[in-house]
């Protein structure tokens, strides 16, 4: 007991035997100890008080399960396993990435052991260190997306090099673009980063590559790194060890039934395991949310072509999109096509197994995720419709018990001209991915883990979103064409996705379909004003971002905005068969919410187009772009609709305008810049 504590004792005992208190001696005893105790109490509280404070100070929260710490130094990796080459890449579909492998794994044929990396895995500032390691060289494979911008993985070194002002010198370098012809912006980062990287001081090793997307980018490729080499050893002084050994970049761990527990395996998950059975924000391409199917209806009227209006629930995600976004979905593999590979290749599509990178130092310890039975794999992971590439074709030729099919195989693998023209012909013309080929060259009978080692990942699909979230805050609507078409050969090739949609439509009494999505923000954007007018050109599914504008324009117009004109081009084959959306379309312009200008190419002997409507209103055109602020936007066919809108934007610019050729190029220039042309297309 403390002093004090003794003193209020002794006092209050004095106390009551002078004044002959009420309370006896006993209970001021009690009445002490309590009020010690909440004396002791406070301090004690206090004093855990402050402890939280200093804990409180010092905790964060960590994200659930281990927690590792990832070596984003390249420089570290490629000293630690005496490397000096080392390949980023900028990769939306996964090819700049599989391009970047390519060229790392052949590094070894020159004496230049390399590495494949993610620039947004990486510190990239090491760039200016990379000079100290003996004959370095950095290679980029660098894809375009969008209006000229570069990948997601690729945004923040961009940024990096384009605001800073690191120096470069001794940095060696090469690059190569990816890219598409039919867009404006053609390989426009690949351009700029090898520009960029030379006024920083770095020294280009070899030319710029510019791979194009809508001719043959394997060509393209094959062609640039077959001359970048020489040019490497010629800068190094190194030569060739001769030919390329083919060597696997994964090894195969095959697991025993019962080895792993059932909840240990991935059955289609993106990228954390259980991530589509336990679902947690924010979501986004690694961790995509398991979207409800509300709606999945048919909007053709008529004909042999389907289009499909699809409603997806986003209620509980707590994902927001704005108008002219894109949702992304991830697919699944026709059935029918992993069950005729497995029965190609004899493999047991339940067996489970893992894919483990021999490359230790690479931050890419499986090609997808592991461990997982083939009928996910192959499900969900591989992109088994896609045309195997050249690399793909050499390695099969490998499997070949016949000469005459493993010939055929290596004279396409080569970058001579007979061998370009065949595998024009055998692969792209035909249309034949790896189910038809090993089909046709029947003595052809590679593993299935090697297979699921060689064949690209299976990419999300994206589509424009045809809603506004002013109407339609928790759903999003896709507008899709379901792809079908006959090839050469007669087979029937499906699209992925749209097959798989058109298959899972909601039935009474069962459980709502659902599918992983994620939404990816769009440049593609309404003005602020809503009294600015705009022009909207869109034909066929071109329409789906339109529709989602003239919604929020007319919420707007009905809250008591002032709206400006909303002007839409629209196009299909017959008015009767596949003009999307018509009752929702006349509505508005009934309500004064849109002015329509459609046109059937197929209901008269002469075909109409879009195009031909618009050019015959450049005066109209010309007012709203060049007199009243207006915006302009295009989406659907990037190849030869895009094209057409845009000579006569340009067209209307000069006659309309009173500009030269090249000012009506510089103004369109401008109205790119201000996003007051705007384009989402695709080819």
């Amino acid at each position: 007991m403390s002093d004090s504590t003794q003193d209020i004792l002794k006092e209050a005992t004095t106390t009551a035997a002078v004044t002959g208190s009420l309370f006896s001696t006993f209970d001021i005893i009690m009445l002490v100890l309590l009020l010690g105790a909440a004396i002791w109490w406070l301090y004690s509280s206090r004093k855990e008080n402050k402890k939280d404070e200093i804990l409180l100070s010092k905790y964060s929260i960590q994200p659930a399960g281990s927690i590792q710490i990832t070596e984003n130094s390249f420089i570290k990796k490629l000293q630690s396993s005496g490397r000096s080459l080392v390949v980023f890449y900028g990769s939306q579909t996964g090819t700049g990435e599989e391009f970047a492998g390519r060229l790392a794994k052949e590094g070894v044929r020159y004496k230049m052991k390399g590495m494949v990396a993610d620039p947004e895995e990486c510190d990239m500032e090491e760039l200016t260190k990379l000079q100290d390691i003996p004959n370095s060289l950095a290679v980029f494979c660098m894809a375009t997306y969008g209006e000229g911008d570069p990948t997601d993985n690729a945004m923040e070194f961009y940024e990096w090099l384009k605001n800073g002002e690191p120096d470069l010198t001794g940095l060696n370098y090469a690059v190569f673009g990816l890219g598409n012809k039919t867009y404006e912006h053609y390989n426009a980062v690949a351009i700029y980063l090898d520009k960029r990287l030379e006024e920083l001081g770095a020294s280009r090793v070899y030319e710029l590559g510019m791979g194009d997307d809508d001719a043959n980018i394997e060509d393209d490729f094959i062609t640039w790194k077959d001359k970048f080499w020489p040019a490497v050893c010629e800068k190094f002084n190194i030569e060739s060890t001769g030919e390329e050994e083919l060597t696997r970049q994964f090894r195969l761990v095959t697991h025993k039934p019962d080895e792993i527990a059932p909840n240990q395996i991935f059955v289609g998950e993106i990228a954390r395991l259980h991530s589509l059975q336990v679902q947690k924000p924010p979501y986004d391409a690694k961790n995509p949310f398991l979207a409800q199917i509300k709606v999945n209806r048919e909007l053709h009227k008529g004909g042999d072509r389907s289009c499909l209006h699809v409603e997806l629930d986003i209620s509980d995600s707590k994902m927001r999109y704005e108008a002219g976004d894109h949702v992304a979905i991830y697919p699944i593999n026709d059935s029918n096509l992993v069950n005729r590979l497995g029965e190609l290749t004899g493999a047991n599509l339940d067996e489970i197994f893992s894919l483990i990178n021999t490359d230790q130092e690479s931050s890419k310890k499986n090609p997808f995720p592991c461990p997982t039975s083939y009928r996910t794999a192959l499900s969900h992971y591989i992109e088994i419709t896609a045309l195997p590439r050249t690399h793909i074709l050499r390695e099969l030729a490998e499997y070949c018990a016949n000469d005459e099919d493993k010939q055929k195989l290596l004279l396409m693998a080569t970058n001579s001209q007979e061998g370009k023209a065949l595998y024009q012909s055998f692969i792209v013309d035909s249309c034949r991915n790896i189910v038809h080929i090993l089909e046709d060259l029947k003595s052809c009978k590679p593993s299935l883990d090697h297979i699921c080692e060689l064949l690209p990942r299976l990419q999300p699909r994206y589509y424009s979103i045809s809603s506004s979230p002013k109407i339609h805050p928790e759903t999003v609507h896709i507008t899709a064409v379901v792809v079908e078409y006959t090839t050469p050969t007669g087979r029937k090739n499906k699209g992925v996705a749209t097959t798989w949609l058109a298959k899972h439509k909601p039935e009474d009494g069962k459980p709502l379909p659902r599918v992983p999505v994620y939404i990816r923000k769009s440049q593609f954007r309404l003005p602020l004003q809503t009294q600015t007018p705009i022009v909207m050109v869109g034909p066929g599914t071109g329409l789906a971002p339109f529709r989602g504008f003239l919604q929020e324009r007319a919420h707007a117009r009905s809250s008591g905005k002032d709206v400006g004109d909303n002007i839409l081009y629209f196009g299909c084959r017959h008015r009767d068969q596949d003009y999307i959306y018509q009752e929702e379309l006349e509505g508005y312009e009934k309500s004064g919410d849109v002015k329509l200008n459609v046109a059937f190419s197929r209901d008269q002997a002469q075909k109409i187009y879009v195009t031909h409507l618009l050019e015959k209103n450049m005066d109209e055109l010309w007012d709203i772009i060049g007199n009243r602020n207006g915006h302009f936007y295009i989406c659907g066919d990037a190849k030869n609709m895009a094209v057409d809108v845009r000579n006569i934007v340009l067209k209307a610019i000069q006659e309309k305008g009173g500009r030269t050729e090249a000012e009506a190029i510089q103004f369109l220039k401008k109205l790119e810049s201000m996003k007051k042309y705007s384009s989402d297309v695709w080819s």
